[in-house]
C-alpha cells in the first residue's frame, strides 16, 4: 500500500497531465507572439520594464484572489525567504534574459536556440534529482541539439548579445523548472504561493536596477503609450506573463520538469515555422531551414518518447516498486 500510494500521488490522471501541458503550450505560444510585437514591432525600449509589469500583475491578481478566499497560500513570514531560495533569482534571470533574447533574435532562431533548455534540464535532473534516462531519449535530445547547432551556424543575422541572452535564458529556464518541481512540495507554499512570493520578493530590486540603468526612464517616456494598439499589447503581455508562470507551475505540478520542457519544444515547432513567414526579421537560408527541420524532428521524437513512457522518473519508480511489490505494481504499470 505505501508504494501504491506514492505511485498514485506521483501520477495524476492522464487528463490532468495532458490539459496542463496543453494549457502551458498555448500560453507560451501566445506570450511569445505578444512580447515579439511589443519589443520588436513597436520597439519598446525596456524588456526589464515589461518584466516588472508582469511581476506586478502576478502580485495584484494573487493578492486579490487570496483576500477573496479564491486561493490559499501561506502568509508572509521570515521562513518564506528560505523556503523560496533560489527560485526568485532564477525567476528574475528567466524573465529578463527571456525578454532580452526575444527582442534581439528572430523568432525562428529564438525557438531553435531554446532547444538547449531540454539538454540543460536533463543534466540538472541527473545531478539534482538523481534521475536516469533511456538511450532513446538521450539520442533524441542530441538530435535536437545537433539541429539547433546546424541552424544557428547559418544565422546571417548573428547577434552576439542575443545569443548570450538566449543561452542564459536556457540555463535559467532549466534551473527554474527543476527547482519549481522541488518547491511545490514545500509545506505552506503550493502553486499559488510559489508564484506570489517569487514576484513579491524580486519586484522591488528589479525596479531599483531598472531605474539605475535608465530603463525605467526610457520606458516611462516611450512615445507610443498613447497608441491604443500598443497599450493593449503591453497589458496583454503583463497578463500573459502571469498566466504563463501559472501554466508552468501547473504543468510542473501535474508532470515533471522535463515534461514541461518537452511541451515548450512542441510549442516551438509551431512558432518557428510561423516565424519564417511572420515577423519580418528572419533571414532565410537553406542550411538554417535544414537545421531547423532536424531540430523540430528531434523535438517531435523526444515528445513522442517522453509522453509514451510518461516520464523517465516514472520508469525508475516502477522499477523500484516492482522490486518491493512485483505482482501489484507490474500489473498496474
Amino acid at each position: 500500500m505505501p508504494a501504491t500510494g506514492t505511485q498514485s500521488s506521483a501520477q495524476p490522471s492522464g487528463t490532468l497531465k495532458f490539459l496542463s501541458a496543453l494549457f502551458y503550450a498555448l500560453c507560451s505560444f501566445c506570450i511569445t507572439m505578444v512580447n515579439k510585437t511589443v519589443l520588436t514591432t513597436y520597439r519598446f525600449p525596456s524588456y526589464a520594464f515589461l518584466g516588472i509589469g508582469q511581476m506586478i500583475t502576478t502580485i495584484v491578481v494573487l493578492y486579490v484572489a487570496k483576500k477573496r478566499n479564491a486561493v490559499e497560500f501561506q502568509d508572509f513570514d521570515r521562513s518564506i525567504f528560505l523556503k523560496m531560495f533560489p527560485l526568485p533569482l532564477l525567476y528574475t534571470g528567466n524573465h529578463i534574459t527571456g525578454l532580452g533574447s526575444t527582442q534581439k533574435l528572430s523568432l525562428p532562431m529564438f525557438t531553435v536556440l531554446r532547444k538547449f533548455t531540454i539538454l540543460m534540464t536533463m543534466v540538472l535532473e541527473v545531478y539534482l534529482l538523481r534521475k536516469s534516462f533511456s538511450k532513446r531519449l538521450v539520442y533524441s535530445v542530441l538530435t535536437i541539439v545537433f539541429g539547433a547547432l546546424v541552424a544557428a551556424s547559418s544565422d546571417l543575422a548573428f547577434e552576439v548579445e542575443g545569443y548570450v541572452f538566449i543561452l542564459l535564458n536556457d540555463a535559467f529556464t532549466a534551473a527554474y523548472g527543476v527547482y519549481t518541481k522541488k518547491k511545490l512540495s514545500v509545506e505552506g507554499l503550493g502553486k499559488y504561493g510559489v508564484l506570489f512570493y517569487n514576484a513579491l520578493i524580486i519586484v522591488i530590486p528589479t525596479i531599483i536596477i531598472c531605474a539605475y540603468t535608465g530603463d525605467l526612464d526610457r520606458a516611462l517616456t516611450f512615445q507610443d503609450w498613447t497608441q491604443a494598439k500598443f497599450f493593449f499589447c503591453f497589458i496583454m503581455s503583463c497578463m500573459m506573463g502571469f498566466v504563463l508562470m501559472y501554466s508552468i507551475v501547473l504543468c510542473s505540478h501535474y508532470n515533471s520538469a522535463l515534461t514541461t520542457t518537452v511541451v515548450g519544444a512542441i510549442k516551438n515547432v509551431a512558432v518557428a515555422y510561423i516565424g519564417i513567414f511572420v515577423g519580418g526579421d528572419y533571414v532565410f537560408s537553406w542550411t538554417n531551414f535544414f537545421g531547423l527541420s532536424i531540430c523540430m524532428s528531434g523535438g517531435l521524437l523526444y515528445s513522442y518518447l517522453s509522453f509514451n513512457t510518461t516520464s523517465e522518473r516514472t520508469v525508475e519508480e516502477v522499477k523500484i516498486d516492482a522490486l518491493e511489490q512485483p505482482p501489484v505494481n507490474s500489473a498496474k504499470d
